[in-house]
């Protein structure tokens, strides 16, 4: 039997999917990105936006985060996966960690960025109210939360991993 998955959701470039390699390779289970799952079948996410729109790229993504979720394991959702009714269903029965990010830490970390939500004038400014629109929610799925802003990595992956041990003993 798989086991039941541990879930990361927060905002973009909280560091998902860096942390959730990192995470799975510490509790000893695999790890799915949802949005890797949509690039392995589908291409280039950004493609996916410019010729299909986001409604597309949503029905999509749930399709991707069922199948992760399925898999068990750490699995990392992108940051507006979460929008889907059916995964904050699928979200309530699970362990779900929510990884935030400071603005100001944020801000380096989307330099060049091609996230296609992101595109304009200022990306910064559409991160904002992007995570902004999206806390509450974030907030009410989440098990326990832990900040990316500062910090070595392997210290957020080893307090995840503590809080997960602890969780399930």
């Amino acid at each position: 039997m798989t086991e039941p998955a541990l879930v990361l959701i927060g905002p973009m470039g909280a560091g998902k999917s860096s942390i959730g390699k990192k995470l799975a390779r510490s509790l000893g289970t695999t790890f799915t990105d949802s949005d890797g799952v949509v690039v392995q079948a589908h291409g280039p996410i950004e493609k996916l936006f410019a010729d299909h729109g986001e409604a597309r790229f949503r029905e999509i993504e749930r399709a991707a985060v069922s199948e992760a979720l399925a898999r068990g394991g750490v699995v990392a959702l992108g940051g507006g996966a979460v929008l889907h009714p059916a995964t904050q269903q699928d979200l309530a029965a699970l362990r779900v960690v929510l990884l935030t990010v400071s603005a100001q830490t944020i801000a380096s970390r989307l330099r060049g960025t091609t996230r296609p939500l992101l595109q304009g004038d200022d990306p910064l400014a559409r991160w904002r109210e992007l995570a902004e629109s999206r806390r509450e929610l974030y907030e009410r799925l989440a098990t326990v939360r832990f900040d990316t802003s500062t910090g070595p990595i392997q210290d957020i992956v080893d307090a995840i991993a503590a809080w997960a041990q602890e969780a399930t003993s």
